[in-house]
């Protein structure tokens, strides 16, 4: 079955009995039909010390898919299913990938939250307040430059403010505004990013609370006066009318996965062009109410992950005890090499112990071609004094000898390594896994802590090329004229103190998407840098990447429909 049938016949819980099981009063969600909930900002206050985070990465992404978020929802179910207690913490999806290449983001198989439909589409609509308190700032401004009473005397050539809209849309990456008269607004370039990248969002995610909110809401940096004075959104009073529209997204919305294990979904930024990780309110309202929380930062570990720890765990004093890793025999082969085209032709048979030593010796070929990025993400988890658990997701076509081989091959690097089957089987795929992470937790001493990669005191540049060299493996960080110009107003700002959040092709270690494997010798160069201070991070934009997607030859909306009876199909 697909994804959303195996969805549709699942029998969920009462959303209030999910809620009886991380005791939360009934009468404190604020409902939203009978399957999603609301909760309270002062669950995350509640007194835990025993809460455990698990953080689940990944390889480098392919199209042959690694089915991290699968394995983040099957973990929970299996830690639940052996007796021990566990909440998922998740991002929420974005339209853009639901309707561009990527389909549902709400796992797969028997691993998945529920209800998917409504989760994959608006589901509390915290994605439509985001770009309403966004682009209320960016009406602000353009109504300031037009204003003569109240005017800040804006200089319109150094706005940096765009719109946002949730989906995938490249024909509004450059626009004019303001044409039509004098009635019309003062005429201007700017343009749109995708809602996932806007600095709301990430502002929304990093929030410990209101009061921080509004704070940081009032941080976003504008552009500059026509004499060269800074301007932020608290100088058009725009933060507490942008917070006002917040006040429902600022609460984690709860849901159940397949098994029934309480799932908190809050929050949407992409690991490619944001922080990639669900918002800090979602995670400590889990690890209050929860013994595991499993948590997941997106794309692989050299973007959600790497800015998980430097960003997130740093900004909320967060300290994951442990780091599951995700990668596919699938995903491996294509990092050594095979099209996707030759993966999608294999058969079972190999798989089924048939297979013909000519085959298998040409699969393991490529397994040991395409190890090396593997091998290059589980250095990066140690280089944050923190030890990687791998879990292989496994494939039907997957022969017994490919999986061997990367198991032996992760534990020669002192990395204990579980195959599970997640999708097929749900939380009974995962039960090694479970009591591999619980195994591992245990060996953590009590006052054990992660190291960041960076000192947020360090120059801009020496931070940029730490992650640089260091994840990705570069010989060198490259500034274009722009990006060397974005460096000085940092300086003149005096923002040089601010974290670094790399906008970064998903789909390769490096800046290019093109170097599959473990590049190596390559030159990460960086275009420009955004300011975002109200998230408190620069936004150092590499290689061709761009923070509006555009939509496939074949859109995915093209097989989403509705049927007369108001039945979704089409969505997986």
């Amino acid at each position: 079955m697909t994804d959303i049938e195996i969805a549709k016949q699942a029998q969920m819980r009462p959303i209030v009995e999910v809620a009886d099981l991380l005791n939360i009063d009934r009468d404190d969600l604020e409902l939203y039909g009978k399957y999603k909930a609301k909760v309270p900002l002062n669950y995350k206050e509640k007194k835990n010390p025993g809460g455990k985070l698990i953080l689940v990465s990944a390889i480098s992404p392919t199209p042959a898919g690694e089915g991290k978020t699968t394995v983040s929802i099957g973990l929970a179910q299996a830690l639940n299913k052996s007796g021990r207690q566990a909440t998922v913490a998740l991002r929420e999806p974005s339209l853009g990938p639901v309707f561009g290449i990527k389909g549902g983001a709400t796992g797969g198989g028997y691993s998945q939250v529920l209800p998917m439909e409504d989760i994959n589409l608006h589901f509390t609509g915290d994605f439509a307040a985001v770009e309403k308190a966004h682009n209320l700032l960016a009406a602000l401004i353009d109504n300031n430059i037009q204003s003569k009473k109240h005017s800040l005397n804006l200089d319109p050539r150094t706005i940096s403010w765009k719109r946002v809209m949730d989906m995938n849309d490249r024909s509004l990456r450059k626009i004019v505004v303001g044409l039509g008269g004098t009635t019309s607004g003062i005429p201007r370039e700017t343009g749109f990013d995708i809602t996932a990248a806007s600095e709301v969002m990430a502002i929304l995610c990093l929030s410990n609370d209101i009061e921080d909110l509004k704070r940081r809401l009032g941080n976003i940096f504008i552009g500059y006066t026509f004499d060269k004075k800074p301007i932020y959104a608290r100088d058009l009073n725009a933060h507490g009318a942008m917070a006002a529209l917040l006040k429902d997204a600022i609460k984690p919305n709860l849901v159940q996965t397949l098994e029934g294990t309480p799932a908190f979904i809050h929050g949407g930024p992409f690991a490619n062009i944001a922080q990639g990780t669900n918002t800090v309110i979602a995670t400590k309202t889990a690890l209050a109410l929860s013994d595991y929380t499993i948590t997941e930062a997106g794309f692989g570990f050299d973007l959600g992950a790497e800015k998980f720890l430097d960003i997130k765990c740093r900004f909320a004093g967060l300290n994951p005890q442990a780091v599951v890793l995700v990668a596919t025999v699938r995903a491996i082969k294509y990092h050594g090499g095979m099209s996707l085209k030759e993966l999608k032709e294999e058969t079972t048979a190999c798989a089924d112990g048939v297979c013909s030593v000519e085959e298998i010796t040409l699969r393991l070929e490529a397994v040991k071609r395409g190890i090396e990025n593997l091998q290059k993400h589980i250095e990066n988890i140690k280089q944050f004094n923190l030890v990687p658990i791998v879990a292989i997701n496994r494939f039907v076509t997957d022969a017994p000898q490919e999986l061997e081989f990367i198991k032996e091959y992760c534990n020669s690097m002192g990395a204990q390594a579980s195959i599970v089957e997640v999708w097929s089987k749900g939380g009974e795929g995962a039960l090694e896994l479970a009591d591999m992470v619980a195994r591992q937790i245990e060996k953590v001493p009590a006052d054990h802590k992660f190291t960041p990669l960076y000192d947020l005191e360090k120059p801009v540049m020496e931070k940029i090329e730490t992650i640089a060299r260091r994840i990705y493996g570069a010989q060198a960080v490259d500034y274009t004229p722009k990006a060397k110009a974005d460096l000085k107003k940092i300086a003149d700002l005096g923002l040089d103190g601010l974290a670094i959040c790399m906008a970064k092709t998903q789909k390769s270690l490096s800046d290019n998407p093109n170097l599959l494997g473990r590049p190596k010798d390559f030159v990460v160069t960086v275009r420009e840098i955004e300011i975002a201070s109200g998230a408190g991070f620069l936004i150092p934009i590499t290689g061709e990447i761009m923070r509006m997607p555009g939509l496939p030859e074949e859109p995915a909306s093209e097989r989403i429909d509705i049927t007369d009876g108001g039945e979704i199909t089409g969505l997986f």
